[in-house]
């Protein structure tokens, strides 16, 4: 759909059309506009960025111009009163041509309305893929999934969307991977998130999938974005609506594992629009297990072994409220504000947590436990944005500024039984309080070069201060009823505080060379300094400053039909999140302890690609291929103590090289029928680079995952959908994780003029239980253990709007900050950016 085409196609249009854009010298303004909206005759939508022309009527003498916004609404100003031709163009349609505008007042504008323009058949810098209702769209530097075209993630949450999306991988525990690598950054509506910087599992999982619009997978991030992303920047766009009026929707789901509530409202008057919604979704009794053996080879030979099994339940209630309010000044100047608030609490418990100890093959010790797990946390996330534009096209600066915290709960109490196993005989308490703050000032600046508009300046400065925050201690408390008493063993109890602060300046350059030719050089320079320290003095950590250059290179060459190929390299680095560095030792499972470290330095990663796109008929397919290789990369170091527990903390000593390949293709069998599938395979080596043989790890092997999706069209507005996905085994540095499938299907029917819809779905419908079995092995550790996922879900789900609204004129787009330069956890190799519909 040409309603979506990227900044590149927008270069390429002015530097054909920009002379005309331009004012006659010596022209001065007047407040009197010619405003009119571009539409697709075909399909109705906005032809986003089409240039209007204004003639003296019947001859080619340029009056004045204008470049469409987003929603394809363009103003002409500049001339006097008489008679006008008016001509519109973009590419991939024909020139519409409207005679005769009467230009009659100096004041009173004039508004030819919509108007319909003819598609010629001709797609150049994006290939969006056809159907009932577009999935996939390749764009130069990303693809974008539409999921408000995917009606089987209703009533579910962000973690179901991203795995639907191609080159993107998620666990049954909701962990989420890119091109196998798991250092990936979120972004929601285009700004950072508190939430998101401590855990990009727990992010998605408060977004509802109802509200997200589309996911961009941006395999190539030019050089105005954060250097952060092994592979890249996922932006996940919500919805938000931006025409005059007043509208509600409500929405609300039930199902045997979960329930959901959701009211969104907006309002627009003139210059002035006021966005409020609020999600809440709840789940109980989500059933689950693990099992786990572990072998252990004792310095004196002997052979350690112990089994461990549970049962698990799990409930939870997240909920997300935002507001959010833009004004336009006057025609060049804007301002936007939003707030958004998340809440979320999760309980875990392990039921008949049974340990048993072996030596040599003897049973030495039977353990019974329980362990109750709290995981809580709510975040606030407030920006402020100022954007000035000129009348010269494509001139705009952008002064964008965030505050973003997170506070965190996590507590576990394991309750240790005595011999009877009904007996209380102790309980140890873990309580760990965090905070993650925010504080981010940008200034962008775009600058068109040459008098034809065929190339483009970009440069900004931007600075983030980060503030994480860490109070851990340990109790001990005897018996059922005992008082818990303080462990003042400072490895157990302590304040820990990280500042981090990250400055940077970038300049990037588009231009446009032998007509179908695209080129995006970019360089960016970010330069970092850290303060961590402990409460206790003798714990300081002396972190040194370090700066580091990132440079991109994107180029693009459109073919014959479309058809179009790229390649890109850039540079990444990927500094470690609070989840690496926080020292609160977690001993929930007291066989199997693990531990942040605080003096993590950050690892790098140069990036590869090559990718091709082409269709033909009805069908649609897109190729890439990828290499990676990151130096420092931070890897697990699993140690045995001399009481046979395993410990586990982090260091820079690996590198990590990948080569793989992406294929993606959409068919259209009919109007009714489309299927569109991908395949993700990559070749994994990796290595921590000891030579102490007891510590030395290598590994490689492929891994291989794909997804198909399928939509049929039934009469009176029914529809069915369905979806599969499986991942193969993954390869680890230290042995791998099981492979699984997940798979859905959905039926939805749409009512009254299409304000409501109710829809039925079902979740892993033929499988009781998924059982993703994990390997460690190392010179002394040989682990096997299993995750049982009891995720059978059926479920309702119904929605309605009320409201009216009319058509009218789309505010300047909006700007945020990107805050991707964190490596998170989770199982992806590349950014997520979550921006918000403009």
């Amino acid at each position: 759909m040409k309603k979506l085409f990227n900044i590149i196609a927008v270069l390429l249009l002015i530097s054909t059309s920009g002379v005309m854009a331009q004012q006659t010298p010596g022209k001065v303004s007047t407040p009197t506009k010619i405003i009119g909206i571009a539409k697709d005759m075909k399909t109705g939508d906005p032809v986003a960025y089409a240039t209007a022309a204004l003639y003296v009527a019947g001859s080619e003498t340029n009056i004045a111009g204008a470049v469409a916004d987003g929603d394809g609404k363009f103003f002409i100003t500049g001339m006097d009163p008489g008679t006008y031709d008016l001509k519109l163009s973009f590419l991939g349609f024909e020139t519409k041509t409207i005679l005769g505008i009467q230009v009659s007042s100096m004041t009173v504008d004039v508004n030819i309305g919509e108007i319909e323009m003819t598609d010629e058949g001709l797609a150049l810098e994006e290939v969006t893929v056809q159907g009932q209702r577009d999935l996939i769209e390749e764009r130069v530097d990303r693809t974008i999934y539409k999921a408000e075209n995917d009606k089987t993630t209703a009533g579910g949450d962000g973690t179901d969307v991203l795995r639907r999306v191609p080159m993107l991988s998620v666990d049954l525990d909701g962990n989420v991977s890119m091109r196998g690598s798991t250092n990936i950054t979120v972004l929601i509506d285009g700004r950072p998130s508190a939430i998101a910087a401590s855990s990009i599992t727990d992010a998605l999982k408060q977004i509802p999938a109802d509200e997200i619009k589309s996911v961009e997978v941006i395999t190539s991030p030019s050089a105005k974005y954060d250097a952060e992303g092994t592979s890249g920047v996922i932006n996940i766009i919500t919805k938000k609506n931006n025409l005059q009026g007043m509208s509600a929707n409500i929405r609300t789901g039930t199902g045997l594992r979960g329930s959901d509530f959701g009211l969104n409202a907006s309002a627009r008057k003139g210059k002035f629009g006021f966005t409020l919604g609020g999600f809440g979704r709840a789940g109980y009794n989500t059933p689950g297990g693990f099992e786990n053996m572990q072998v252990v080879t004792n310095p004196d030979n002997s052979i350690s072994t112990v089994l461990q099994s549970a049962d698990t339940k799990r409930d939870y209630l997240f909920g997300r409220y935002n507001f959010g309010a833009d004004y336009e000044i006057n025609q060049y100047n804007f301002l936007t504000a939003a707030v958004n608030f998340g809440i979320r609490n999760s309980k875990n418990n392990q039921n008949n947590f049974l340990t048993q100890n072996f030596l040599d093959g003897d049973l030495v010790r039977n353990a019974l436990r329980e362990t109750n797990t709290k995981d809580n946390s709510n975040s606030i996330d407030v920006s402020l944005n100022y954007t000035r534009t000129f009348e010269e096209k494509g001139k705009e600066i952008s002064v964008l500024t965030l505050y973003s915290r997170n506070n965190q709960e996590n507590s576990f109490v394991n309750t240790l039984f005595e011999e009877d196993m009904s007996t209380i005989d102790s309980r140890l308490k873990n309580d760990n309080p965090s905070k993650n703050e925010e504080f981010t000032i940008q200034l962008d600046l775009v600058e068109p070069l040459g008098k034809d508009g065929n190339s483009i300046l970009e440069y900004g400065a931007k600075n983030i201060l980060r503030k994480a925050y860490s109070d851990f201690a340990y109790f001990q408390a005897d018996g059922a009823d005992g008082d818990y008493v303080e462990n003042l063993n400072p490895s157990f109890n302590n304040e820990f505080s990280y500042d981090q602060n990250v400055t940077a300046g970038y300049l990037s350059y588009t231009a446009t060379l032998f007509k179908n030719y695209t080129i995006k050089p970019g360089i960016r320079y970010e330069y970092t300094t850290i303060n961590a320290d402990f409460k206790t003095e003798s714990a300081a950590v002396d972190i040194p400053s370090y700066g580091t250059f990132v440079p991109s290179l994107n180029l693009s060459r459109k073919l014959a039909n479309g058809n179009m190929i790229k390649a890109a390299y850039n540079r990444r680095i990927s500094r470690p999140s609070l989840r690496y560095l926080n020292p609160n030792i977690d001993s929930s499972n007291p066989l199997q302890v693990s531990q942040g470290n605080p003096e993590l330095s950050p690892e790098y990663t140069d990036n590869y690609e090559l990718g091709y796109s082409t269709f033909f008929k009805s069908t649609m397919v897109s190729f890439s291929g990828f290499f990676r290789n990151t130096t420092g990369s931070i890897q697990s170091v699993r140690t045995v103590q001399d009481d046979g527990v395993i410990y586990t903390s982090f260091d820079n000593i690996g590198h990590e090289n990948a080569v793989g390949t992406n294929i993606f293709t959409n068919i259209s069998i009919s109007n009714k029928f489309s299927l569109n599938g991908s395949v993700d395979a990559y070749y994994a080596m990796l290595d921590n680079g000891l030579t102490d043989p007891l510590y030395a790890a290598s590994n490689e092997g492929f891994v291989v995952s794909g997804r198909l999706f399928g939509n049929y069209t039934l009469p009176k507005n029914w529809q069915v959908q369905v979806f599969t996905f499986a991942r193969g085994r993954s390869v680890q540095l230290q042995g791998s994780s099981g492979g699984f499938a997940a798979y859905g299907m959905g039926i939805n029917k749409q009512f009254d003029e299409k304000r409501g819809s109710i829809g039925f779905g079902a979740d892993n419908f033929l499988a009781k239980e998924f059982r993703m079995k994990n390997e460690i092995i190392t010179p002394t550790i040989v682990q096997n253990s299993t995750n049982i996922m009891r995720n059978m879900n059926f479920k309702i789900n119904f929605s309605y709007r009320i409201g009216k609204l009319s058509v009218d004129q789309k505010p300047r787009k909006k700007k945020s900050i990107n805050n991707d330069d964190l490596k998170e956890g989770g199982s992806g190799a590349g950014t997520v950016e979550m921006t918000q519909n403009k």
